[in-house]
């Protein structure tokens, strides 16, 4: 890949309140949500994200990547009135007992609890509605005063300036409480999805479909969303649902233009080599989300959840798993393999803890979602003559815009460098190989990726879907006249 990218959509969570459609009458009666208070209820939590670019390169899979996580969160349903429900949830980034594979192989585990110390908590207390679904958050300004002390502490004890974005970040969670839940516990929107505050009554086999419009960058994109009651459980007391979105093909594709080009300006020869038909692929798009859903017939609420969301564009792709199970309730629908492999190519990432006095603001920018899989997949040979010496590089920048992302949907900052310093750029990262390096923009460290291909065309990317304003500070900094960025090692 021609191209450095800082994040990812780790966990894709779009935090719509979906309304259920009315169903025919006849049939079985699905009670409305009626959770009993007072009682802590235990989820354990599997995730996962695939991101595939094989297109793009020589060897078919070389850069598939998996990322994955497993985690273990309680719920406990304070009070409810007809109004709504306070809902506290316990949260830990500790790996579950008995989980497949080898610890490091959850690297999602590591990147939360980081997520965790940058908040300052390990629990949240929420407002939702009658369905479930999160509409407000208590305890905001201890959140964000904890998160203006990681500031001002910053890097090695010096603040980090106004003009960093972090203050950016802290306004806009202080104006949208709400994108903390997204960060911190997804899960509650998506057992939400499979609860109603008042009965349903659904005939077996029978699919009712409604629809919305979602915006992207502008572009208006219809969403056809289809309801089935597939099966029941007269001895569990259990409904099994499904729900099947797509997003329209057309709309889709019209939206994902500009990143779709964006894309095959880092490929630039390839691109040139492309039969029609391999171009009149790369640009078309599409997004689809399916989830089953196991909801009681005792009181509505959802006892297990299993979405996959499917992102394909520009020849890419991006896949999200998330399964959630209460466990006292026994499992009932299949797992994903990608969940319970044993063995899984993941990217080669360097995470290391953050440290609860010191954090700076680049945990700020990466909020709980993580890195972005490295482009491809290479075996790097240990230097037996000791650790490589290699001078920093000083690159000037020919243009630095903020375009939408790919496969995140948030944004992205593209950089491209000067021709002289393209291939200044291509000469370090290939003496880089296997190395972790370091990108600055105003003396300031943005992102730390590890190089594991020589990149040409002095095409670099920085993604942070969930900070736009961050992105536009650091394009507008780079447009000002003799804007340069540094590239180093990792000291």
């Amino acid at each position: 890949m021609t191209s450095l990218y800082w994040k990812s959509f780790a966990s894709a969570c779009l935090c719509v309140t979906l309304s259920h459609p009315a169903w025919s009458a006849g049939g079985i009666e699905i009670p409305g949500y009626a959770p009993a208070t007072g009682v802590e209820r235990s989820y354990r939590v599997q995730k996962a994200t695939e991101t595939d670019m094989s297109f793009w390169f020589d060897k078919p899979g070389a850069s598939a990547m998996t990322m994955r996580g497993a985690f273990r969160q309680r719920m406990t349903v304070l009070s409810r009135d007809e109004d709504g429900m306070r809902v506290r949830w316990s949260l830990s980034a500790d790996l579950p007992e008995g989980m497949a594979g080898l610890a490091d192989s959850y690297q999602m585990n590591l990147l939360y609890r980081n997520s965790l110390t940058a908040y300052g908590t390990a629990s949240l207390e929420l407002g939702t509605d009658l369905n479930g679904n999160p509409r407000d958050l208590s305890g905001v300004d201890q959140i964000v005063a904890h998160m203006r002390a990681i500031a001002a502490s910053g890097p090695g004890g010096v603040p980090a300036a106004p003009q960093s974005g972090v203050y950016d970040i802290i306004a806009k969670l202080e104006a949208n409480p709400l994108q903390i839940v997204a960060a911190l516990v997804p899960e509650a929107q998506l057992l939400a999805t499979g609860q109603s505050y008042q009965a349903e009554t659904m005939e077996i086999g029978q699919a009712s479909a409604t629809s919305r419009d979602e915006d992207y960058d502008g572009v208006s994109v219809p969403v056809t969303s289809t309801w089935t009651l597939k099966s029941t459980d007269a001895t569990a007391r259990t409904a099994t649902l499904s729900l099947s979105e797509e997003a329209d093909a057309a709309a889709f594709s019209q939206s994902q233009q500009p990143a779709i080009a964006n894309l095959m300006s880092g490929f630039a020869e390839r691109a040139k080599n492309l039969t029609a038909d391999q171009l009149a692929s790369v640009k078309r798009a599409s997004k689809n989300r399916s989830v089953e859903l196991v909801v009681s017939l005792n009181d509505g609420s959802t006892l297990e959840a299993s979405e996959i969301v499917t992102v394909e564009a520009g020849g890419t792709r991006l896949r999200t798993y998330t399964h959630i199970e209460r466990e006292d309730m026994p499992a009932s629908l299949p797992l994903p393999a990608v969940l319970t492999a044993k063995d899984l190519q993941t990217p080669d990432l360097h995470i290391d803890p953050l440290p609860s006095a010191k954090a700076g603001p680049g945990i700020l920018d990466e909020l709980s979602t993580p890195p972005a899989p490295p482009k491809a997949s290479q075996t790097v040979t240990p230097d037996n003559d000791g650790p490589k010496a290699i001078a920093p590089v000083s690159l000037e920048v020919k243009s630095a815009k903020v375009v939408s992302a790919l496969t995140s949907f948030g944004s992205e900052l593209d950089i491209m460098l000067t021709p002289e310093s393209a291939a200044k750029f291509q000469d370090f990262t290939q003496a880089a190989v296997g190395e972790i390096t370091q990108v600055l923009i105003n003396d300031k460290v943005v992102i730390e990726p590890r190089i594991l291909t020589p990149i040409p065309g002095g095409h670099i990317v920085i993604n942070g879907e969930q900070d736009p304003k961050l992105l536009k500070v650091m394009a507008e900094q780079l447009a000002l006249p003799g804007a340069k960025i540094v590239v180093r090692l990792r000291p």
